[in-house]
């Protein structure tokens, strides 16, 4: 029994590593069952319990007919998304407003030219889908842009706290959206502020926009 319970331990780290990594990404199907037998080395029975154990963790979903998917990436995301699930929208924008503005100074002080040219193209991309008036993607390339921000900050602590509030994050944004609370050039000023190495105007048009939501809450 001891020796079984220590397959299925390895066998859910092994899918959790996979998951954690972002090779197998939010939103996508895991390999079906075969191919994890294969990949993982042991049993039918075990690879099934594995799977099992991160679906009731939080981190896969199994969809009748059509395979298992990866709802998150972090069981402490999961926790932390079930905790805030009623909370209101202008308590969320005060925790952005906290990390984001610390996010926006350290990427200006950070950033790459390739970070910057990464940028541009989030900000562009963040346009078309704002022009393009699809919810969805313009939910999609809001959310991506500010993660792109907090990645270029590079502070890992600072990530891993915004990765797991993503969820309610990604919410906000769409809230903001469908009651009209953001514009197509919303960011372009912090953009450029943060391609311009310019912290505290950075941190400033950061505060500027999210102070504008409380307001408005």
């Amino acid at each position: 029994m001891a020796r079984r319970t220590g397959l299925i331990d390895t066998a859910v780290e092994a899918l959790r590593s996979r998951i954690g990594s972002g090779e197998w990404a939010v939103g996508s199907r895991i390999p079906p069952e075969p191919s994890l037998v294969e990949l993982l080395g042991v049993g039918r029975n075990t690879v099934r319990e594995a799977v099992q154990s991160l679906v009731h963790a939080g981190l896969l979903e199994r969809r009748q007919g059509s395979g298992t998917y990866v709802l998150s990436s972090s069981e402490l995301a999961v926790t932390m998304g079930r905790q805030i699930a009623d909370a209101r929208q202008r308590d969320v924008v005060s925790v952005r407003r906290a990390l984001e503005m610390e996010a926006a100074r350290l990427a200006a002080r950070r950033r790459t030219a390739d970070d910057a040219s990464d940028l541009l193209a989030k900000r562009d991309a963040r346009a078309r889908a704002y022009d393009g008036g699809v919810l969805d993607e313009m939910v999609a390339s809001d959310l991506e842009l500010h993660r792109s921000i907090v990645r270029t900050a590079g502070n890992p602590v600072l990530r891993s706290l915004y990765d797991n509030l993503i969820e309610a994050i990604g919410d906000n944004i769409r809230f903001n959206f469908v009651t009209d609370a953001h514009a197509a050039d919303a960011h372009d000023t912090l953009i450029e502020a943060i391609v311009a190495g310019d912290p505290e105007r950075a941190a400033a048009e950061t505060s500027g926009y999210l102070s504008g939501l409380l307001e408005d809450g």
